[in-house]
C-alpha cells in the first residue's frame, strides 16, 4: 500500500493525539457520556487523619481522563440529617484541597446544600464530614454537585468551534429525550472527548456510560 502525504500527516495526527490522552472528535459529531457517581477527591492532609500516618492510595482502576484514577478505599459521608451514605469511591490523585461530589438525591438524603460548580471551585460551598477506619474529616466547604461539562483536547475545541469555559446547548437522544443548556467546555491537551453528567441527570434522561451526545448548533 502506498500512503500520500495526506495519509501520513494524518497518521502522525492521530499517533500525537493518542500520545497526548486525547483521542479525535468523531466525523458524526456525537460525544461519548461518562456518568459520574457520587465520590470523594483528598489531600494529604485528609488522606492522613482518615487513613492513618504513611498511608498511599490504592488504584483501582483507570478513568476516562489520562491520569485519574479510581481507588479502592470507599469512605463514609455524613450531613446534617445524620443519616450516612456509606461506601463513597475515593479517586486519584490526590488534590491541593478535598472535595466531595454528590447529585441532588444524595443532597436530600444527607440534608445538605451543596451548589452547583464546576470541579475545584469549592469556595463558599456546602460542608460535611468525612468518616474513614481511622478518623473523621469535618470540611467547612467542599461539597458540591458538579456541573454538566465536556471535557476536550484543543484540537476538539476547533472541531467544534468552542473554547474552554465557553456554555454550550445538548441534544439527549435517550429514552427520555432532552435537551441541556449552560453546559461548560473544559479543554486541555490532557482531556480525552467526554461529557460528564451526575446519575440524577443519567437517570432523567434513561442513559448510560457510552450513550452519545450531540451540540446544538444555534
Amino acid at each position: 500500500m502506498e500512503f500520500s502525504s495526506e495519509n501520513i500527516a494524518e497518521l502522525v495526527k492521530k499517533v500525537l493525539s493518542a500520545m497526548d490522552g486525547a483521542s479525535p472528535a468523531p466525523a458524526d459529531g456525537l460525544i461519548p457520556v461518562g456518568v459520574s457517581n457520587r465520590h470523594i477527591h483528598l489531600d494529604k492532609a485528609a488522606l492522613k487523619t482518615l487513613f492513618g500516618e504513611g498511608y498511599e492510595l490504592t488504584p483501582l482502576k483507570d478513568l476516562s481522563q489520562p491520569g485519574q484514577y479510581a481507588c479502592k478505599e470507599l469512605l463514609t459521608l455524613i450531613g446534617p440529617s445524620l443519616r450516612p451514605i456509606e461506601n463513597v469511591r475515593v479517586l486519584g490523585p490526590l488534590r491541593s484541597k478535598p472535595q466531595v461530589e454528590i447529585s441532588a438525591t444524595d443532597s436530600y438524603v444527607l440534608k445538605v446544600k451543596p451548589p452547583v460548580r464546576e470541579s475545584g471551585n469549592i469556595a463558599g460551598s456546602a460542608g460535611i464530614t468525612i468518616v474513614g477506619p481511622k478518623g473523621v474529616v469535618t470540611l467547612a466547604e467542599g461539597c458540591i454537585i458538579a456541573n454538566r461539562h465536556i471535557h476536550m483536547s484543543p484540537d476538539d475545541a476547533a472541531t467544534y468551534g468552542v473554547r474552554d469555559g465557553d456554555t454550550v446547548t445538548v441534544d439527549v437522544d435517550g429514552t427520555r429525550r432532552t435537551r441541556w443548556y449552560d453546559v461548560q467546555i473544559r479543554v486541555s491537551p490532557q482531556f480525552r472527548l467526554e461529557m460528564h453528567v451526575d446519575t440524577d441527570d443519567a437517570n432523567a434522561a434513561g442513559i448510560g456510560n457510552g450513550s452519545k451526545v450531540r451540540i446544538v448548533k444555534e
